[in-house]
């Protein structure tokens, strides 16, 4: 009986090698595990960096911040918004890691870029357990702060942001700046070359539109890197919202000290974008008269806030200042995590100056130059126009923007 079943079982393996299937003779062991927690991993609580700086840490606000690119009291304030959502059970296997760890290790892989591999040689937890926390705090983070601190304007947000861009970059009726900033990734599998940008390398997009405080109003992320910049916003939900007039924009408004037209309130952009009612690009660089060449002038002072916004959010998150080695869907996380803790320094750190030293990584602030060719709207340029001469006219000109453009193309 025994051998008619062992002939049998001879007689399926070679049936199913015939026709390429698996039998239970090709299955191998399950491999054991030679540790239930390594030796290593097991010294956490006396080795690890979270248990053994923590505190100490604590005592002096400068390394602290150091550490984990925010101020002690923005820590704090952060980890009390997220404490509920990062907390878990303990077990009577083993103890949870608290939400004060959790957050340390995710801002830890922000702030230096690490793999998880080198995070778990630093904080002494597994791989798949570091794998575990950032990811998922990712999200987190983006789904209980974004309403926080990146809300949907109303009137009255965009009459401020307004007013901030005419006092800080003498641009009035300017909305937010708008650019667009090349995320490097790893290449996806069987992804082709949509994710191929034409700066030669694999990237998905990051859309964003800036206050004149560098904090972000609105932003698109995740499409990908070989799409023109134009596509991208048209879209993109915001411009959908744009089109729809969906994003309760005010009424046009009477350029300050102007007897013209009430002129539209606009989004300034490079020549990346389409040119619409609402959305400002320069003239073309080719046939420059004065006129044009101090509206591209006064353009470039308001859309400068948009770079320097992407500056400062790559030098304080250096995890885009290399590639992000995960899966797209992944790394949208990070990003969009990055984008609400930006602006959720911003606002608790709002008294500290724009810190922009030696490390500041103007060669990351990848603008998006491809242009969607496309013919402008006679209502786009009805609007340029409008804005150009009242540059030009004694209501709304720089003493200054003359000399500044002397010698220019």
């Amino acid at each position: 009986m025994a051998d008619d079943s062992e002939e049998e079982v001879v007689l399926h393996w070679l049936v199913s090698r015939r026709w390429g299937q698996r039998s239970i003779l090709d299955e191998e062991p399950t491999r054991r595990r030679r540790f239930w927690v390594h030796p290593i991993v097991s010294q956490r609580y006396r080795k690890g960096h979270f248990h053994s700086l923590y505190k100490d840490l604590r005592l002096h606000p400068e390394k602290f911040f150091a550490f984990c690119r925010m101020s002690l009291g923005t820590f704090d304030c952060l980890l009390s918004s997220l404490r509920t959502v990062l907390t878990f059970m303990d077990t009577n296997m083993r103890r949870s890691i608290t939400p004060e760890e959790r957050l340390i290790v995710r801002l830890r892989f922000l702030a230096t870029g690490n793999s998880f591999a080198s995070l778990h040689f630093e904080f002494l937890l597994g791989t798949s357990t570091i794998s575990r926390i950032v990811c998922p705090t990712c999200q987190v983070i983006w789904e209980q702060l974004r309403e926080m601190v990146m809300p949907q304007p109303k009137v009255d947000d965009w009459l401020r942001i307004a007013k901030g861009f005419n006092l800080s970059a003498q641009f009035p009726n300017c909305l937010g700046a708008m650019d667009g900033k090349h995320i490097r990734v790893k290449k996806p599998p069987h992804s082709g070359s949509r994710f191929f940008n034409y700066k030669h390398f694999f990237s998905i997009v990051l859309i964003a539109v800036a206050d004149s405080n560098y904090k972000f109003i609105m932003v698109d992320i995740g499409a990908y890197g070989s799409t023109a910049d134009a596509r991208i916003f048209s879209a993109s939900r915001m411009g959908e919202r744009l089109r729809a007039n969906q994003l309760a924009i005010p009424e046009s408004r009477r350029l300050p000290g102007s007897a013209g037209p009430p002129a539209p309130f606009v989004f300034v952009a490079d020549e990346g974008f389409e040119l619409t009612n609402h959305v400002m690009r320069p003239f073309p660089k080719r046939g420059l008269d004065v006129r044009r060449r101090v509206y591209n002038y006064r353009l470039t002072l308001a859309r400068r806030y948009v770079e320097c916004a992407f500056g400062i959010l790559s030098s304080k998150w250096r995890v885009f200042l290399s590639s992000i080695q995960m899966d797209p869907e992944n790394a949208t996380r990070v990003i969009q995590a990055c984008v609400v803790l930006h602006n959720f320094t911003r606002i608790h750190e709002a008294s500290s100056s724009v810190d922009l030293d030696d490390d500041f990584p103007t060669t990351t602030v990848l603008g998006l130059d491809r242009t969607l060719h496309r013919r402008p709207g006679t209502a786009g340029i009805a609007v340029r126009e409008l804005y150009a001469d009242y540059f030009l006219s004694p209501e709304g000109s720089l003493p200054w923007q003359r000399d500044a453009i002397r010698g220019s193309v």
